[in-house]
């Protein structure tokens, strides 16, 4: 018999977890689904698969339809036979004549083995050399041409030095086409070489024709390679050798901007003013407040939206820890869950227009921490975002919530108090500490699932947030903020650390886990406004201080840190003990019963403090 227990009512559903997705088909291995909005009103579909994993036999690209904005497929065409050579690494591009293009690798040669860049290693992984080439459809997407088109590309210094002196060339593409002034631009990745980390060194380049728009016959259209020189786009001076997945936007003033993955612990990004043939020197990315943005060896896009404004997908985490790693070849490419998404405008620069970045949110994740999703894509359909992204293994699309996305445009003038969610709110003035407070209670983030017949366990996306206006009059640890655990220790602790931060404490009794801000985020002697996000979707905690999302600094390659999956909940004694052993004044606590958005975060920040 069975004894009575607390069960998990239905809960709302985490649109952020990629297991909510729409699931597209593919073979086996699933790269790089990548989709257009062809003009008969279909979703095309070109993904990279086969049988094996990825760079196996059998690799090849398909594409297919959907009339359902995803929720079924049609249409399915193999764009490459799975019997031919590898075909690889596929990106789409529709014409204002509805034409549609598919540029991608191909093994032309079949070559089955290569050599590594030190000339004695053999890679039989072949999917990265070849050709580059196209076909195209005049049916939305359902046949594509017989004729495969290879793209001339000029040879660069990087070519010349790889171990086949450019007779065999290594590149691959995972940037988007695109049109300006009615030519067309295709992004190209060079590599050097094959070995640690597989690829030892890369570069980008761009892929131009004035003529294929206008030919009658594509395969007469004539091509050239940017930038002019030798050189592709690389790392700021001093970087490192990767320099790859470049992603070009055009803004309003005819400029193209590029960002891409490096392995030095930061996005790089550049301007060109001249189409493309020229760059500014390449920079490291920074938010609008000067800060460098954290990236490690991973994917990062930017897609212009069609308000005129940006998103910038990313992982937010890296610097040193990954630009110091002694391995870091192969260990910039963990870590890519969650992703995280920052908002972008255009505003003016000393030589033409430039983006200013926000503060990002996270936009996706998945409950095991090791994932890795990467290689999305962003659809605009009748007013709402959709993104996709793979796992190498599944693809799947996401609708995404419009309040995130229009917190991210709006973070720069956002100076309102948050209501939505708001439990309670103490305001002292010259109140005598410590003090209590009567107790406020939070859901669960892990509880009984009344669905099932075991009622075993399941994740609940709940969270909550404590804002706090305080003076510490010193950083002396061990003082204590506020604290809600009972005897055994079930419950919330934010105090001091002996590393002079504040930390965050939560216990169900069970286990316990921290996490503390950035070291140098609070000061004694300022008045500091700080927001602790505790959110159960991915089972992260955030600090923001004085309207700044902590990012680890030069001192952690995270800021942001998760907590036990497994933690229940974390509702302790009855009451709520405030300003224990403390040095300083607490103005006012604020406590949300969900996890803010960090946009939400920064407007309470600029309203609390009087901030216009």
């Amino acid at each position: 018999m069975f004894i009575s227990v607390h069960v998990l009512p239905a809960q709302k559903t985490d649109w952020r977890n990629i297991r909510n997705g729409l699931i597209i088909p593919d073979e086996a291995y699933s790269d790089q689904p990548y989709i257009i909005q062809a003009d008969d009103g279909a979703w095309l579909c070109a993904i990279t698969t086969g049988p094996g994993h990825e760079g196996a036999g059998g690799q090849h690209i398909i594409t297919q339809r959907s009339l359902d904005q995803g929720k079924t497929w049609i249409d399915r065409v193999a764009v490459e036979p799975s019997d031919g050579p590898e075909a690889s690494y596929s990106v789409l591009l529709k014409t204002s004549s509805g034409r549609i293009f598919i540029f991608y690798n191909h093994n032309t040669d079949n070559v089955r083995q290569i050599l590594g860049a030190d000339s004695a290693t053999v890679f039989r992984r072949v999917d990265s050399q070849g050709y580059f080439v196209f076909k195209y459809s005049d049916d939305h997407g359902k046949t594509w041409s017989k004729e495969r088109v290879t793209i001339p590309v000029r040879e660069f210094e990087i070519d010349r030095k790889n171990v086949y002196q450019g007779k065999i060339r290594f590149f691959w593409n995972v940037g988007k086409a695109f049109i300006d002034e009615g030519s067309v631009y295709v992004p190209l990745v060079k590599v050097g070489g094959l070995g640690d980390g597989f690829f030892t060194s890369n570069e980008g380049v761009l892929l131009v024709s004035k003529d294929l728009l206008n030919s009658e016959n594509p395969a007469r259209a004539t091509w050239a390679t940017l930038p002019e020189g030798d050189i592709g786009l690389r790392t700021p001076p001093g970087g490192g050798p990767i320099s790859a997945e470049h992603s070009y936007s055009m803004l309003s003033d005819g400029s193209f901007f590029c960002v891409y993955r490096s392995l030095d612990g930061h996005p790089v990004y550049t301007y060109s003013r001249n189409k493309g043939r020229t760059w500014d020197i390449p920079k490291y990315m920074r938010y609008a407040d000067g800060r460098l943005m954290k990236h490690p060896r991973a994917a990062n896009f930017v897609w212009k939206c069609g308000n005129g404004k940006y998103l910038y997908w990313f992982h937010n985490h890296g610097g040193r820890f990954i630009r110091e790693h002694p391995q870091r070849a192969g260990i910039g490419y963990k870590d890519r869950n969650p992703v995280w998404i920052s908002g972008g405008i255009e505003v003016d620069g000393p030589d033409g227009r430039i983006i200013k970045w926000t503060q990002p949110e996270i936009l996706l994740y998945d409950d095991d921490p090791i994932i890795r999703m990467s290689y999305p894509d962003l659809l605009e359909y009748k007013g709402n975002y959709f993104f996709t992204e793979t796992q190498k293994d599944i693809a799947r699309i996401h609708k995404v919530e419009d309040a995130l996305l229009q917190g991210l445009w709006s973070q720069f003038k956002n100076q309102q108090k948050v209501t939505n969610g708001l439990v309670q709110e103490w305001k002292f003035a010259n109140d005598t500490f410590p003090i209590q407070k009567k107790n406020v209670l939070f859901g669960p983030f892990y509880a009984s699932d009344a669905h099932r017949e075991d009622l075993g366990g399941i994740n609940v996306p709940s969270g909550f947030t404590i804002d706090v206006k305080f003076i510490l009059d010193n950083m002396n640890p061990g003082q204590i903020l506020l604290d809600t655990r009972n005897k055994s220790g079930k419950g919330i602790q934010v105090a001091t650390t002996d590393e002079g931060t504040i930390k965050i404490t939560l216990s169900d009794g069970r286990s316990v886990s921290t996490w503390d801000c950035d070291s140098g985020a609070v000061q004694a002697g300022k008045e500091h406004y700080m927001s602790i996000v505790v959110d159960g979707g991915p089972k992260i905690i955030m600090f923001i201080i004085d309207g700044i999302l902590n990012d680890g600094g030069d001192s952690r390659q995270f800021g942001w840190g998760r907590f036990n999956p497994y933690l229940q909940e974390v509702n302790g004694s009855s009451s709520w003990k405030i300003g224990h052993n403390f040095s300083g004044k607490i103005r006012q606590i604020t406590i949300y019963n969900r996890s803010l958005n960090v946009s939400e975060a920064i407007g309470n920040y600029r309203f609390y403090m009087g901030l216009n």
